[in-house]
């Protein structure tokens, strides 16, 4: 039943998309871009002409894109700032955000690391240099190697909000700028603790539990886990019917949307 579902969606989705000639340009989140390159994708094997750019530097650079006019669509990893609102509207711009994805900020660790789970109140402790030592958190003695998002990331931006309650971290902090790279730090380091959306969790990092609540599809979707988020793609204005765009947008309701969102490591939305 459901290749057959599949196999209509494709048809409809081929039909109604004959003519579509612009242009399609995307920037923002690394956390988001897997979902946005692998629409793109499946975009570009129905409609071969499509030309769909995905550009992924930041959640921040996304809105700064869209206020500019430079982005159909800026994918974001946290919700727009409120002077970035103000920006966008006085160039008269509108935001909409299109929620297209859930996703946990996980604090992960080298897979040699003993330690299996912290607090947020020990995670806090340690961003903010009051533990500094693996052994003062159950684990060996040796020193932590602190790793974060830069500060123009929205995931930089939920952990800030929801880990660090706004505290600011310590000196000594080492920022990089992707969840690829704080992936590539941990993973060649064995004293080090970073933080990455779910969809970079692999076997090369360990995930710990925070507040004895593991980061799965399950508690991420249910708000148990307590660094839960959105992931959003936002517009400005809601994108004309039938367009490019919003074919694009609206492209995660559907069967295959959920499937390529769940095969890039995220929580759909919808349950088929």
């Amino acid at each position: 039943m459901k290749q057959v579902i599949l196999f209509v969606a494709v048809v409809i989705l081929t039909a109604s998309g004959a003519g579509l000639a612009e242009p399609l340009q995307l920037e923002g989140s690394t956390t988001v871009g897997p979902i946005a390159d692998a629409f793109a994708e499946y975009f570009k094997s129905i409609y071969p002409e499509l030309d769909i750019t995905v550009k992924k530097t930041g959640s921040g650079d996304g809105a700064a894109a869209l206020v500019d006019g430079r982005c159909d669509i800026a994918n974001m990893s946290r919700f727009m700032k409120e002077k970035e609102f103000k920006q966008a509207v006085d160039k008269g711009i509108f935001p909409v955000a299109h929620v297209v994805a859930m996703d946990g900020v996980c604090v992960v660790v080298h897979p040699s690391n003993p330690v299996k789970e912290l607090t947020t109140t020990q995670v806090r402790e340690i961003y903010m240099g009051k533990i500094t030592n693996w052994s003062q958190v159950g684990g060996a003695d040796m020193p932590i190697v602190v790793i974060s998002r830069d500060t123009s990331s929205g995931t930089y931006e939920t952990f800030h909000n929801l880990v660090m309650a706004k505290k600011d971290m310590a000196p000594a902090v080492e920022y990089v700028n992707s969840n690829p790279q704080a992936h590539a730090r941990v993973k060649t380091t064995t004293g080090a603790i970073g933080y990455v959306g779910l969809g970079f969790v692999d076997r090369n990092v360990r995930a710990l539990k925070i507040d004895d609540v593991e980061p799965t599809k399950r508690t991420i979707a249910g708000g148990t886990y307590p660094v839960a988020r959105p992931l959003y793609m936002f517009t400005n204005g809601y994108p004309k019917l039938g367009s490019l765009t919003h074919k694009f947008c609206t492209f995660y309701l559907t069967e295959k949307g959920q499937e390529l969102v769940e095969t890039k490591g995220f929580v759909p939305l919808t349950n088929y």
